[in-house]
């Protein structure tokens, strides 16, 4: 396969002008404040350029905890009117306003690349100790609060918190939720063409959860019981379980023991529970609507990641890997967010289609742990296509390379730099 020689002064060129001093954008104008996961991929390509700013960057993130534990999925350091729904839409009313809701919790792993790798181990001892203590809170805020009756299996109460936004794998649970009732103006239609972003029909859904959060005062164990969304979904299962074990790392170079034995019955619980989201007719895994209790049975990007949480046997990751040998035969330009064969497949609608680089990243991570490096080199050579064609846009057009949403991407500049450009 032919290596592509990587950018890597305009990715580093996009990762300063997104920086607002301690965090960073996504990108100007589309996402003008600080998301979680996004915010915790960026931090790998600030490791590349500057460490103490990758520091910063978590440092940033965990100041907006929320003291039960949980990292919202966004933080609102400032103001500004592109984008919709704001702080007040949501209000949840914390010390940094926020968004009452979390990401894919990829935190710990990203600090375990940046501590491992860490040319200053000084600072990266000094960083780790102050950072810890809130990891764990978080983890354990996942397991305590999204899987109070101990299944092994967290819940999600939002697409949004999915980071998968308008996924098909969504459609089916997120259709029994109402619509909002009110008016609103969604910003950002303005910035990107309509037929790259979710539709109305998916908004007024989303919209009326934010609501129905914020007329429960947040009350985890009301929304629990009461939430009409609630999915089991296999990526935040994956990422977290994978990161679980980083955070237990983590806590190891440290001589941390406080509450990790819950942290490893957590993991015990997952391994003993994942069986029951396998696919067999698909040969991958799946989600599953916890109010119907019917497994979501579309194939998308999502369903590789238990190769990153490292929870398929030997024969699911068989299995797994001739799927994605089979997906990558259709798409030159890396791994679609849905299959392509799939009646849902859209090239250019956000997470019905397009390529998202920092998915490729850990799923390819995933296939390294499988001991399938041929496949894992494949799916990265696959991706630097995508950056050689179309520049660093939010995600890419599978089928034409070509660049979709936002572009000068933070999180695409860092996959540039941090694992396309090794």
């Amino acid at each position: 396969m032919t290596r592509r020689t990587i950018d890597r002064q305009t990715a580093a060129a996009i990762l300063h002008k997104n920086d607002l001093g301690g965090y960073t954008v996504p990108t100007r104008g589309l996402y003008p404040f600080q998301w979680s996961w996004d915010s915790a991929i960026t931090a790998l390509g600030w490791l590349h350029l500057d460490e103490p700013r990758a520091w910063l960057e978590v440092d940033t993130m965990f100041r907006g905890q929320w003291d039960n534990g949980m990292v919202p999925h966004i933080l609102f350091h400032g103001n500004t009117d592109s984008y919709f729904p704001g702080p007040l839409v949501w209000g949840s009313n914390r010390r940094i306003p926020s968004t009452s809701i979390s990401q894919p919790p990829v935190w710990a792993t990203a600090v375990r690349v940046l501590f491992e790798n860490a040319k200053d181990r000084t600072l990266a001892a000094e960083k780790l100790a102050c950072i810890l203590p809130g990891l764990v809170a978080y983890h354990l805020w996942w397991y305590r609060e999204r899987d109070p009756d101990n299944t092994g299996l967290v819940c999600s109460y939002h697409p949004w918190e999915s980071g998968m936004d308008n996924s098909p794998s969504w459609d089916a649970p997120l259709a029994n939720v109402p619509p909002v009732e009110w008016s609103y103006e969604r910003r950002d239609l303005r910035l990107v063409d309509s037929d790259q972003r979710p539709g109305k029909e998916q908004y007024d859904r989303y919209l009326y959860l934010v609501d129905f959060y914020k007329r429960c005062d947040f009350d985890s164990e009301y929304i629990y019981q009461h939430c009409p969304y609630k999915v089991h979904d296999i990526g935040i299962i994956s990422i977290l379980h994978r990161a679980t074990k980083d955070l237990l790392a983590l806590c190891r170079a440290l001589s941390s023991t406080a509450k990790t034995e819950n942290l490893h019955s957590s993991l015990r619980r997952t391994e003993a529970a994942i069986d029951g989201l396998w696919l067999e007719n698909k040969g991958c895994f799946g989600s599953r609507d916890v109010l119907t209790g019917k497994l979501l049975d579309e194939v998308t990007s999502g369903t590789m990641l238990p190769l990153f949480g490292r929870l398929a046997g030997p024969a699911q990751a068989g299995a797994m890997c001739c799927l994605l040998h089979d997906w990558l035969d259709r798409t030159p330009y890396g791994l679609s967010s849905t299959h392509p064969g799939s009646k849902s497949f859209e090239p250019k609608r956000y997470w019905r289609g397009p390529v998202w680089l920092h998915i490729n990243w850990l799923i390819a991570d995933g296939l390294t742990t499988y001991e399938r490096p041929e496949l894992a080199e494949r799916l990265k050579e696959s991706s630097q296509r995508c950056l050689g064609t179309g520049g660093f846009w939010e995600s890419f057009d599978a089928i034409q390379g070509t660049g979709c949403g936002g572009a000068d991407f933070s999180w695409t500049a860092a996959i540039a730099l941090h694992w396309l450009a090794d």
